[in-house]
C-alpha cells in the first residue's frame, strides 16, 4: 500500500463495513485464510511472549542487570516493544478480516443492485 498502509487498510475496512465495497467471496477466500492463518500465528506468538520478558541472566555487575533489564522492558513494555508490535499486527490483521468478511457479504447485494439499473436502461 502507500506511504500509510494503515490509514489505506482502515479506509478499506471503512468502505466495506459501509456496503460501498464487494468482493466476489469466491475470490476472496483465499486471502481469507491467508489473513486468518496470520492472524493466529500472530496470536500464538502472543500467547508465548511472557517468556520474552524474562530478564536475561547477565551478571550481577550494574552493566549486566542494566542491560537486562532493559531487554525485559522492550520485550514486554508498552510503546515500541516487541508485544506490542505483536498486539498492533494482530489489530491490522483482525480489521483485514472484518474488513473482507464484510466485502463479501456486500457482493451480491451490489452485484444485484448493478444489474436491476442494468435492466432499467435496456
Amino acid at each position: 500500500m502507500g506511504t500509510n498502509s494503515s490509514a489505506d487498510a482502515s479506509a478499506f475496512r471503512a468502505a466495506a463495513l459501509n456496503g460501498q465495497i464487494g468482493v466476489d467471496p469466491d475470490a476472496a477466500q483465499t486471502v481469507l485464510n491467508k489473513i486468518r492463518r496470520g492472524k493466529d500465528a500472530v496470536e500464538n506468538l502472543l500467547n508465548g511472549s511472557g517468556s520474552l520478558a524474562e530478564a536475561p541472566k547477565l551478571g550481577a555487575n550494574p552493566v549486566g542487570q542494566a542491560i537486562s533489564t532493559k531487554f525485559s522492558q522492550r520485550a514486554d513494555g508498552g510503546g515500541d516493544s516487541y508485544k506490542q508490535a505483536l498486539r498492533n499486527l494482530y489489530t491490522q490483521y483482525d480489521q483485514a478480516e472484518q474488513a473482507i468478511v464484510a466485502a463479501m457479504g456486500h457482493y451480491k447485494q451490489i452485484d444485484d443492485d448493478s444489474a436491476r439499473a442494468l435492466r432499467g436502461k435496456a
